[in-house]
């Protein structure tokens, strides 16, 4: 079993302070391996990051269009919003017109990270609801799709159907068996897979044709969604964002909690994975910035990538402390 690899360095003065190990694939369309850093077959929780998996039933079943789910719908349901009020209005709108409220969601409440719409809560003397989670606009299509089959209500249950097609979408784009799940911050399972079986899966979503199976049909539409709607998948402000408009329609990203990111590439019908075993999101934000670069998709000298990789770094007033960089060896 390769061992993970020093990805990321902290500095601060001439002190080497922080270190980010992690592990890293890139695969093509086929799911081989391209490059690698790392174990492959690390086996990880993907966390958030394959939320465009959990979406394939609801759009590839018909679902989406029974319900005539728009392009922004289908950026929602793989986002992890802040809970701002251009997520939280299309959440509350989307279950409305499903004949349902908040209280059918299953993912309990959480406060937004979205400033503006936190402190719209306070001055109204308000309480975050279910609305708020990042993860509001996945379980509405979970729900659409719960809807479409005639399926009960406690859509998070892993013998549910719902989560029976995920599962089985999940183990398909994967290339692997889950060897089991854990429960996510928002209720719904998380399928395990190895590093590579992310990466796999991104690969796929990546050289997915809209000509092709009703699964590849769908993967490509919800990618173009991602890409047209990168605020609605994360929020202003958000690495997730900032990162897709950067790469001007050439791919996405997503990332995962504890330290995962994904990256698709359409137009080189490439997919990466990567997670940093600390969990640390500064980290996991600019070793997924080092991969785009090194996949020639976004220049070392974009604003954005100066944002991410290869920083100064500054206190609270203003003042140079040290630096974050790549580690030898990483991405080159």
């Amino acid at each position: 079993m390769a061992k993970p690899v020093e990805m990321i360095e902290i500095w601060r003065g001439d002190l080497l302070e922080c270190r980010h190990f992690g592990h890293a694939v890139i695969c093509d369309g086929s799911g081989n391996i391209v490059e690698s850093w790392g174990d492959p077959d690390a086996l990880i929780y993907p966390r958030s990051s394959c939320k465009m998996i959990q979406a394939l039933p609801l759009v590839e079943s018909g679902a989406a269009d029974a319900f005539g789910l728009r392009t922004d719908q289908l950026a929602l349901s793989c986002a992890s919003h802040r809970g701002g009020a251009m997520h939280t209005e299309r959440v509350t709108a989307w279950l409305a017109d499903l004949g349902l409220t908040e209280a059918d969601l299953r993912c309990g409440p959480q406060e937004p990270g979205d400033i503006e719409g936190r402190n719209a809560l306070i001055r109204a003397y308000q309480q975050p609801c279910q609305v708020h989670n990042n993860c509001s606009g996945k379980h509405s299509g979970f729900l659409t799709y719960a809807k479409h089959i005639g399926a009960g209500p406690e859509y998070v249950e892993v013998a549910h159907p719902v989560q029976v097609a995920v599962r089985a979408a999940f183990e398909d784009v994967t290339g692997l068996d889950s060897p089991g799940f854990g429960i996510d911050g928002c209720s719904a399972p998380n399928f395990a897979t190895t590093v590579h079986g992310l990466a796999r899966g991104m690969g796929y979503f990546a050289a997915a044709g809209a000509g092709g199976s009703a699964r590849d049909r769908a993967a490509v539409r919800l990618v173009n969604a991602m890409m047209q709607y990168p605020e609605l998948v994360s929020g202003e402000g958000a690495a997730t964002t900032e990162l897709m408009r950067a790469l001007e329609g050439k791919g996405a990203v997503k990332s995962g909690a504890d330290g995962v990111y994904v990256v698709i590439l359409p137009q080189k019908k490439l997919g990466a994975a990567l997670k940093i075993i600390d969990g640390s999101d500064k980290a996991k934000s600019a070793a997924v910035a080092a991969l785009l670069i090194r996949l020639g998709v976004l220049d070392a000298g974009h604003p954005t990538a100066l944002r991410y990789i290869n920083t100064v770094e500054r206190n609270r007033r203003g003042l140079a402390t040290g630096t974050m960089k790549t580690a030898a060896g990483f991405p080159a």
